[in-house]
Formats: C-alpha cells, structure tokens, sequence
C-alpha cells in the first residue's frame, strides 16, 4: 500500500549553520491492513516522514508512493491525518465540523449526516454531536478526530502522535479503541509515538528510528492478533518487546540529549 523509497530530507536555513539533515536515505514498504508505529527520539524525523507521506512535505531525495501512484502533494480521497492537537473548529459544533470536513471531499448533502453519525458511533460520542469542541474534555476531542479521520472513508490513515497530550489512562483506553477499529475497518495505519509500551500495544511492525539524521535502525514484528485487550500488557511478549525496543533506543536517546545539550552550551 505505501512503498518509501530512499527517503532523504534536508530543511535549509538561512545560514550553513541552520541547515538540518532530518532525513537520512529512509526505505520503508507497508502492506494493506498493517498498522506500522514508527518509534524514536524526539527530533529524529518521525513526523517528517509522516508529513512526506501524506503529500503535506516534499522529500529532498527519493520518493513515496501510495496504492501505486506517486505522492506529490495532498490526497484527500486516499489519505486521512490526524494531528497531536484537536483541528475541530471551535465555532462549529461537532457535526458541523465533520459536515465541513466531508464538503471538502465532495460528499453531497444528502449523505454525510450518515456518514458522520456512523463514524461518530464507531467511537461512541454520538451524543455529542451537537456539542461545541469547547464542551468536550481532550480525551473526547481526540475520539472525534479520530472518527473523523475515519469518515472520510480513506483506505490509509495518519496519526501524528495523536494521544501525546492525554493522561495514560486515557491513552490505553482509546489504544483499545483504535485496536478494535483496526480488526474492522482493515484500514492501514501509520502512526507516529513516542511512546514504548503504546507502540507495543498497538503495532503490527515498529519501525525504530535513529537519531537525526532519521535513519531505519530497526523493525520489530508484534505477533498478536487485532483487536487487543488490557490482558495483552501483562504477557510476557509485551515486556519482552519493550525491553527489546528500549536496548534498541537507548544510545539513540543518549545521542540526542548530548546534541541538546551541545545545543544549549553554544546558546550560551
């Protein structure tokens, strides 16, 4: 479904010092249905790649391709982005804001009430539909942009660390919930944490990551069925995983607190 293709990608600042390599020659393919985690240190290039794949950035080098077409901007039709932060317009109530998000795609009037109750339901807030984003806690916004990005009806769904802002507890629960959406829809996701043990719970394949420059360090597979329940963190896989993961990680974490405090030594 997505083939990455010696991904590199250089941001160019105003002087040579500025210049950063985010990106170092990334290859990657993933298969219809597989939810794919890429996992690393902050500023390795996670949500780069993310950006490049969904056509928001355009790579330095190489190239992605989705379904077999080339990616060289947007495609709504094809592909859905959930962001770390609610996008839900606040002077709009929730269904406004699907019915917005729907006219975009070209879905006529007659057909996206439904559309947007059935995504609503999916993620049980069908009774906040006419709720303004201000009366819903962050827990439930990040629900509805999750349902959100599911109404749109795309085969392909990007999530940019989309439950970083929320307590753990809440993150366990709509991981469940996303695990559940997973064994129906058959949706491919890519999805982008920091997170270990949340990596572990819902991946397919973790796709580690090195310090920048971004490159593949490592990819592990989770041999467990979707949809996933609580009891799954309590197998001895899933703390052998996440130990597996953080032996990985840890010289990459350690690189990239000693370019911070370079970094902050030269800031002065």
């Amino acid at each position: 479904m997505i083939a990455i293709d010696h991904v590199s990608m250089t941001f160019v600042g105003r002087e040579a010092s500025q210049t950063v390599v985010a990106l170092d020659d990334v290859s990657l393919k993933i298969r219809q249905g597989e939810f794919v985690c890429l996992l690393g240190p902050s500023g390795c290039g996670k949500s780069t790649l993310l950006a490049i794949i969904g056509g928001m950035l355009k790579a330095t080098a190489g190239s992605v391709t989705v379904g077999g077409t080339a990616v060289n901007g947007p495609r709504p039709n094809d592909m859905a982005y959930v962001f770390q932060e609610s996008t839900l317009l606040p002077w709009y109530t929730v269904l406004d804001n699907f019915r917005l998000a729907l006219k975009f795609q070209g879905i006529d009037d007659a057909s996206w009430r439904d559309r947007a109750m059935h995504a609503l339901s999916a993620v049980d807030m069908t009774q906040f539909a006419n709720h303004y984003p201000k009366q819903l806690s962050g827990g439930m916004k990040q629900r509805i942009n999750l349902a959100r990005g599911l109404c749109v009806g795309t085969n392909v769904l990007l999530l940019d660390e989309p439950f970083a802002a929320l307590d753990e507890q809440t993150r366990m629960v709509l991981g469940e919930d996303l695990s559940m959406l997973l064994a129906r829809t058959g949706k491919t996701i890519v999805f982008v944490t920091h997170s270990l043990a949340e990596a572990v719970f819902l991946a397919d394949r973790i796709v580690v990551m090195t310090a920048r420059p971004g490159k593949i360090k490592a990819e592990i597979n989770v041999p467990h069925p979707h949809p996933r329940s609580p009891d799954f963190m309590l197998a001895p896989e899933f703390g052998e995983i996440r130990n597996e993961l953080y032996a990985i990680l840890r010289d990459e974490i350690r690189a990239t607190v000693a370019r911070m405090r370079e970094a902050r030594d030269a800031a002065g």
